[in-house]
C-alpha cells in the first residue's frame, strides 16, 4: 500500500494534507471495530476543495487513514494540548471518546513502532524533502497544512467550532504578515466566522517545520466540515455548492500568501 501520494509544482505553497487518506491494511481493518470502520475523523474531501486553487503549487498527502498512525502528531507522543481532550498518535478512540478497535485488539507498542517507520516517517521524510526543494528555488517556503473538522464535538470543544480555524501556535510558527493574509481574508469573508489560536493552534506539523527565522513558515487551517459537505455524519459528502463558495476565499489566501513569498525574495 502507498503510504503516500506527492506532486512537485514550483510555487514557494506547499499544501500538507496529512488526514485525508482512507488507505487501512487489511490487517488493521480487521482490528477496527463497527465504529471504527466507520471512519468517521477523516478530514473528507480536503484534497478536492484545494485541487486546482493555486497552479504549481506542491501537495503532499497522507494516503493511509489517521487511525493507522496519525501523521500530525508528534512521533515521540507528546500531547498537542496538555489536559485537554485529544487524540493519540495512534488513536485509541474517535473524536467523540469512543472505543475503535475491538476489545483485546488495540495497538501494541510493537505495532505502533512499525507504523511509525512505515507510514509517519516517509510522509514526513517528502515533506521535508519538498520544503527544501522550495525553500532552494525561492529562498523561502510556506507550508499550508489542510484539515477539516465535524463542526459540533462536545468531546473536544464547547458549543459550535468557527468555519476557519487559523493556527500559527501564537504566532511562532510563520512570518505576521502570512499569519496576517489568513486572518483578513477570513474575516472579510461574507456568511463565515473565523478565529486565529482558538482550540487549534496547530499541529505537530505546522510547529515542526514552522520556522520564520530560516525562512520556512507553516500555517495551519482548519475548517469546519459544515463548510463544504452536505452533512457531517455519513456518507460525508461533497456539496459543491457550499465548496465553491468557500474555495474563492481558499485561493484568495494561497495566492496573496504565494505572492508574499515571491516579493519577498524578489
Amino acid at each position: 500500500m502507498r503510504a503516500l501520494d506527492v506532486k512537485e509544482g514550483s510555487s514557494p505553497i506547499i499544501l500538507g494534507l496529512p488526514h485525508t487518506g482512507t488507505d487501512v491494511p487489511a490487517d488493521i481493518w480487521q482490528r477496527l471495530n463497527d465504529n471504527g470502520k466507520i471512519l468517521a475523523d477523516t478530514d473528507w474531501h480536503i484534497h478536492e476543495l484545494y485541487a486546482g486553487l493555486l497552479e504549481n503549487a506542491t501537495t503532499v498527502r497522507a494516503t493511509f487513514h489517521r487511525y493507522v498512525i496519525d501523521a500530525n502528531r508528534d512521533p515521540a507522543g507528546v500531547s498537542l494540548y496538555p489536559g485537554q481532550n485529544t487524540t493519540a498518535l495512534v488513536p485509541q478512540t474517535d473524536f467523540d471518546g469512543e472505543s475503535i478497535w475491538n476489545e483485546g485488539q488495540e495497538p501494541t507498542e510493537d505495532d505502533i513502532a512499525y507504523r511509525l517507520e512505515n507510514f509517519h516517517a516517509p510522509y514526513h521524510a517528502a515533506l521535508a524533502t519538498e520544503i527544501e526543494r522550495v525553500k532552494s528555488i525561492h529562498g523561502i517556503a510556506i507550508l499550508y497544512d489542510c484539515h477539516s473538522i465535524r463542526s459540533h464535538i462536545p468531546f473536544l470543544f464547547e458549543g459550535k467550532l468557527p468555519d476557519f480555524n487559523i493556527g500559527t501556535d501564537m504566532g511562532k510558527t510563520c512570518d505576521p504578515a502570512i499569519e496576517k493574509i489568513a486572518v483578513e481574508v477570513t474575516a472579510a469573508a461574507q456568511g463565515y466566522d473565523s478565529i486565529l489560536n482558538g482550540r487549534f493552534k496547530g499541529g505537530w506539523t505546522t510547529r515542526h517545520y514552522g520556522k520564520p527565522q530560516s525562512d520556512v513558515h507553516a500555517i495551519q487551517m482548519e475548517l469546519a466540515q459544515s463548510t463544504h459537505l452536505q452533512t457531517e455524519h455519513p456518507p460525508f459528502a461533497y456539496d459543491t455548492g457550499k465548496a465553491e463558495r468557500l474555495r474563492a476565499h481558499l485561493k484568495t489566501i494561497l495566492t496573496r500568501m504565494e505572492k508574499f513569498a515571491l516579493d519577498t525574495k524578489r
